[in-house]
């Protein structure tokens, strides 16, 4: 009987899913129907609701590592990769919407099109985006995973990567997982040697762009290139 109750319960949840969509639900009720489809025969409500004690917001669970979801949420493997997917899957399908070589000719586009690069990044990281003569994107390269606060590169590499990808132009771009916008130091410092080290092969800076959650600054609105 309690089976048929359980049972009876998920096809409800997922009805109402259909019909009202996420909007409608609670935090922990997004988690509860994401769990159904890895954990077939418990209550997930409970556990939906644990894992947010753990873990503070969705966002942050979303966030974790798949380690790490194994090691303090208690999940199993599959159940850590599942829930790990969400932000990477966010990000796959806010690219695809843009399309496969989106035309990034404004800072408006291109502040749009790099937020979406960093959907589910919770450490620093740097991007090339390589573009062609019409602003076309011909390949967005990831070319370096820092720590929290400290993201390395070096015009070498940058020079490498334009070259490989057939770069007319490249804007460059890297987030503030903390939140600020404002440009350090040694993100102006970088800039400038990026832009010297790209004049000796002809491919022009157009842009370097920091992004903090749905945000960005411009160097080039900005008057910093």
């Amino acid at each position: 009987m309690s089976r048929n109750l359980h049972e009876g319960h998920r096809e409800k949840v997922k009805q109402r899913f259909i019909e009202e969509g996420l909007n409608a639900f609670e935090d922990h009720q997004v988690l509860e129907l994401l769990l159904f489809y890895t954990i077939p025969r418990k209550d997930t409500n409970e556990m939906a609701h644990r894992l947010l004690e753990k873990f503070g917001t969705l966002e942050s669970l979303f966030d974790s590592k798949p380690e790490e979801l194994i090691k303090k949420g208690k999940v199993t493997r599959n159940t850590a990769i599942f829930l790990s997917m969400v932000p990477e899957l966010a990000r796959r399908y806010m690219m695809l919407k843009q399309g496969r070589k989106p035309v990034l000719d404004s800072s408006s586009k291109a502040g749009q099109f790099i937020t979406t690069l960093f959907i589910g990044k919770t450490y620093e990281a740097f991007y090339v985006c390589c573009l062609n003569s019409q602003n076309q994107l011909n390949y967005a390269a990831l070319v370096h995973e820092g720590t929290i606060n400290e993201a390395p590169v070096y015009p070498r590499l940058i020079v490498e990567t334009a070259l490989r990808h057939q770069a007319s132009s490249i804007i460059l771009a890297h987030n503030h997982p903390g939140g600020s916008l404002k440009p350090s130091n040694a993100d102006i410092e970088v800039t400038r040697k990026i832009c010297d080290a790209m004049k000796t092969i002809s491919v022009s800076v157009i842009d370097h762009m920091i992004a903090a959650g749905n945000n960005y600054f411009s160097f080039a609105e900005n008057g910093l290139l």
